[in-house]
């Protein structure tokens, strides 16, 4: 019975990287004899055991074979024979096939030091197509290792491009979907996430309505860079430069998905589009799962950024609507998110990436402004339950129009 350490821990530590979480391998060992250890089982398909005291993961080295479509067309077998480099040899990239061993010394079969000594993300064999998950992985892992200069190798690029057109992109499951790109929106260049898909084909598979925007004409007085696609792309920047929340970051790479079915005869303009960007974002989020909190905040945002764009001519009425639509006054964090959102779209064009967003500071002193309100600031006697709200939201939007003076 041996232990390796492997995949993204020994990768990592070969970069410089801080590591967060340890995966080990063991060879020479039975389910049996793990348990007799002390080890805790919790894999189903395949065993893998939880370390008795540090929790981390051991899995006995196995092989796979391809059965079926998609993530789940495959049968794993697991036996004491197999050896570390058949176990290396089923994963998905040179640089995750590295393993150490307890005294240190570093086994790679597949030349993964050498990959990362060039910054490449290569395939390990003709294997890596049998998983469609493995697209996904291949664009978090360039988005993560962007900042170290990582690049796909165009072998690799090729072969996700086959995946595609063979269809077995196709098989991709929403929860695996957004799994990734969750985890990509929270990394420090998420751009690089969709732009890899993009590259590749699969962009329009797993997120049709974003591969849409690309070629869709904007208003070169409002927008310098006319694609809305890139457009999309530079307000995710401006999002991930503003704020590390993913939700922020992913209520700005939808905000604009309805301007992809403006019917091509009034190009470059978009009226109405924010609607049909909130009718996307609903379906969207059934179909990947997409959580709650980053539904209802991309709905807001989609909703609403024209009316926080033109805070400086709104009148009280409609700012005073503004803050109860997005809940700003019981919710002002998820009000601070929602400008945030708002503010990365406005600087998300060309040359106006740093132009001041004084919208944001009035919204948010309006909002300040009502809030202060209360029921005990004002003359209730002789009214009732509606009547008292609607005087309450009278006050509040007097206070209102005492900032925006």
């Amino acid at each position: 019975m041996e232990t390796y350490l492997v995949g993204g821990a020994v990768r990592n530590e070969l970069l410089g990287i801080e590591v967060r979480e340890r995966d080990w391998v063991v060879t020479g060992a039975t389910p049996a004899r793990m348990k007799e250890l002390g080890f805790r089982q919790v894999g189903k398909d395949f065993p893998v055991f939880l370390h008795p005291e540090t929790g981390e993961e051991y899995a006995l080295a196995r092989t796979e074979r391809k059965t079926g479509p998609g993530y789940h067309g495959f049968s794993t077998e697991f036996s004491p024979d197999i050896t570390l480099e058949e176990d290396l040899l089923r994963r998905d990239l040179t640089v995750n096939a590295i393993a150490r061993d307890k005294a240190g010394a570093l086994i790679d079969p597949f030349n993964g030091q050498a990959d990362i000594r060039a910054r490449v993300l290569r395939h390990i064999s003709p294997a890596f197509a049998e998983d469609p998950v493995r697209i996904l992985r291949v664009a978090r892992l360039a988005t993560q290792l962007a900042a170290h200069d990582f690049t796909v190798a165009p072998e690799t690029m090729a072969l996700m491009r086959e995946m595609v057109t063979t269809g077995e992109a196709d098989h991709l499951v929403a929860e695996r979907v957004w799994w990734e790109m969750s985890r990509a929106l929270a990394l420090e260049q998420p751009r690089i996430f969709f732009e890899t898909l993009r590259e590749c084909g699969a962009l329009g598979v797993v997120f049709p309505e974003l591969e849409a925007l690309y070629g869709v004409p904007q208003p070169p007085r409002w927008h310098p860079e006319i694609d809305t696609g890139i457009h999309t792309m530079m307000v995710l920047d401006q999002a991930a430069a503003l704020s590390a929340k993913p939700r922020v970051r992913f209520a700005a790479l939808v905000h604009d998905l309805g301007k992809a079915q403006t019917p091509r005869n009034e190009w470059p303009s978009h009226r109405g589009h924010e609607r049909r960007s909130v009718d996307l974002i609903v379906k969207l989020c059934q179909r990947l799962r997409v959580p709650n909190d980053f539904r209802k905040l991309a709905i807001r945002v989609a909703e609403y950024h024209g009316h926080a764009h033109r805070a400086l001519e709104l009148r009280p009425g409609t700012v005073m609507k503004v803050l109860e639509a997005t809940d700003a006054l019981r919710n002002p964090e998820g009000f601070k998110e929602f400008l945030l959102a708002c503010e990365a779209d406005a600087r998300g064009r060309t040359g106006l990436e740093d132009r001041p967003y004084p919208q944001a500071e009035l919204f948010r002193c309006s909002r300040d402004a009502a809030a202060a309100v209360t029921v005990a600031d004002i003359d209730i006697s002789g009214l009732d339950g509606p009547k008292i709200g609607e005087r309450l939201r009278q006050a509040r939007t007097e206070a209102v129009a005492a900032i925006l003076k």
